[in-house]
């Protein structure tokens, strides 16, 4: 299988993420703190999603986020979770969703 094979199937298994989500890995928690603030200045709504240990780190995140860094002026729409088998042989592995978006006629910063 050639390279330019590999990519298209690769794409063909994973539609693009939106720019409107951010993935929580092993970075600092102030680095997805800052991608989430940028992101919910553009668009006014944000998903912070994330997978086995960095469940913990996308709490944070939303947390600093919506009570620190905008003071009450970002609400927590919805949190979801779920489970996911990956890998061969199969393993589960918890995941996390969580939508935040700006109180409507309050200027973020």
């Amino acid at each position: 299988m050639s390279e330019a094979q590999k990519t298209e199937a690769q794409s063909a298994e994973k539609p693009p993420m939106p720019k409107d989500v951010i993935l929580v890995g092993k970075k600092p928690v102030m680095s997805y703190a800052m991608a989430a603030l940028m992101q919910l200045s553009n668009s006014g709504t944000i998903t912070i999603k994330a997978r086995g240990r960095a469940i913990s780190r996308a709490v944070d995140v939303a947390e600093v986020v919506s009570k620190r860094f905008l003071s009450g002026n970002a609400v927590v729409k919805s949190v979801s979770i779920g489970t996911e088998t990956v890998g061969d042989p199969p393993k589960n592995v918890s995941i996390i969703e969580i939508k935040i978006s700006g109180k409507p006629g309050k200027k973020q910063e």
